[in-house]
């Protein structure tokens, strides 16, 4: 009796085990599927071509008074005082594959940008990429004379506040 009793037990194990390794080899195969309604894979979405914007890189090369503000109100005070900053310009050069010349925030050397659109009919300025990045600024008004920016990224835009460049005489 005591034999039966192991012979039992030993085969309820063995059985155990060929089930287990069984089902666990069933989990890694993949098995073609009977439904007809099975989606295909998804595809991971482009990135979008970028629009030009409507401001022209040769519009905004040139030498400017830069100055910035954060209250709205100060406007007027702040582009004069970008004016005063005429004996030191910034300068935007033009880039060699159709940009401008300027800095990112917190960036010492200059770099290509680009002058970008988007759909809701904003121009930024930035590095190629998405619109409106985390590198760009945008181009909150510009009437050939005066340009004013912010950038997107919300701690360069609290640090740095609206930009406001005053376009500088040409020298004579």
């Amino acid at each position: 009796m005591i034999r039966s009793v192991n012979a039992r037990t030993v085969a309820n194990l063995a059985i155990a085990s060929a089930l287990t390794v069984f089902l666990g080899g069933c989990g890694s195969m993949s098995l073609p599927s009977l439904s007809s309604n099975s989606s295909p894979e998804p595809v991971e979405p482009g990135v979008a071509p970028e629009m030009p914007a409507s401001i022209r890189a040769d519009e905004i090369v040139g030498r400017w008074g830069l100055a910035s503000f954060q209250n709205p109100a100060d406007r007027a005070r702040t582009e004069a005082a970008a004016r005063g900053q005429c004996k030191q310009p910034y300068v935007i050069g033009a880039g060699q594959s159709g940009g401008v010349v300027m800095h990112l925030a917190d960036q010492a050397t200059p770099q290509e940008l680009r002058l970008k659109g988007s759909p809701s009919g904003k121009n930024y300025i930035g590095p190629p990429g998405p619109t409106p990045g985390e590198q760009d600024r945008e181009i909150v008004s510009f009437d050939g004379r005066v340009l004013v920016t912010r950038f997107v990224d919300k701690d360069a835009a609290v640090r740095y506040g609206n930009m406001v460049y005053v376009r500088c005489a040409p020298r004579a």
